[in-house]
């Protein structure tokens, strides 16, 4: 090979420069940035080529009254944000319902985490209570609601009760088996060191059961929501369950897919406050950013 050549080959070979780690993190930023803006512009067409599909079905072909459309459900939204509902401010009712479904879940989170972790810990008590658990479990939430508005009322107290009912068994059931899946070597070893039940309880058993726990939390709430509305459905004075519940009455399409939007919107709204706290509480936690498993 001539010189010639080598010296063209040299000048035509462009020169790599080292990238520093200010560009580095700049680039992977902006690679992250366009990977959310592709993930929520495909969402956003998904959900537009969704409701267009929706309003020309209903339309062309269905009958709205019974099928209703985005147009006529928007307009419901509007209208009771606006001008109100049949039973006071929208504002009102969204606040019961969140009131109901908050106690509820606080409530029924503090008592699934205590039963299930000292049942976890206890397999001479869990043997015990477990057929009585499991029949409580076995009773149907609806039946539940229903006796709660006779033993209490129309008031907050029978729809906290429905509430706490759903979310106990979705957030005791995942704390028993966190409690049960603690390494056994390691409170072992701390007993060698002389640490007492309560410090094993509270070092070792918690903090170990504790993704488990906030895990269940995710599904807990929409349990309370779930709670909530289906105590106003079976009978209530105020709330997005009665609203529901008249709309269905009232052969007002629109209305139940309303308010199905707006419990929607709270219950995602809570999903993204249990996440944040979640990240906090578990930054120990290896991150499964680059995990490539699915949904």
């Amino acid at each position: 090979m001539s010189h010639d050549v080598l010296v063209k080959d040299a000048v035509a070979t462009p020169v790599v420069e080292n990238e520093t780690e200010e560009q580095i993190l700049a680039r992977v930023r902006t690679n992250a940035r366009r990977a959310r803006l592709r993930t929520w512009g495909l969402r956003a067409l998904l959900v537009a080529l969704w409701l267009g599909a929706w309003e020309l079905t209903a339309t062309v072909w269905i009958d709205p009254f019974f099928y209703s459309k985005p147009s006529l459900i928007w307009a419901r939204l509007v209208e009771w944000f606006t001008e109100g509902t049949q039973f006071g401010s929208i504002w009102l009712q969204i606040y019961t319902t969140v009131q109901e479904a908050v106690l509820g879940f606080a409530i029924g989170t503090v008592a699934g985490v205590v039963l299930g972790v000292l049942l976890g810990r206890s397999r001479y008590w869990a043997e015990v209570l477990a057929p009585f658990i499991k029949a409580l479990n076995a009773v149907p939430r609806i039946v539940l609601a229903s006796l709660f508005i006779i033993w209490f009322g129309l008031g907050l107290s029978s729809k906290v009760a429905t509430v706490v009912v759903l979310v106990f068994f979705a957030v005791f059931f995942n704390a028993f088996t966190g409690a049960r899946e603690v390494d056994g070597n390691v409170i072992n070893n701390a007993r060698i060191l002389g640490a007492s039940r309560r410090q094993v309880l509270v070092s070792i058993v918690l903090p170990s059961a504790t993704t488990w726990i906030l895990s269940s939390l995710h599904t807990a709430f929409g349990f309370a929501l779930i709670g909530a509305v289906v105590g106003e459905y079976a009978g209530a004075s105020k709330g997005l369950g009665l609203l529901i519940s008249n709309a269905q009455g009232t052969f007002d399409s629109a209305g139940i897919y309303a308010g199905m939007i707006i419990i929607t919107v709270i219950a995602l709204i809570a999903e993204w406050g249990i996440g944040m706290a979640e990240n906090r509480l578990l930054k120990w936690r290896p991150s499964q950013a680059n995990s490539n498993h699915g949904i």
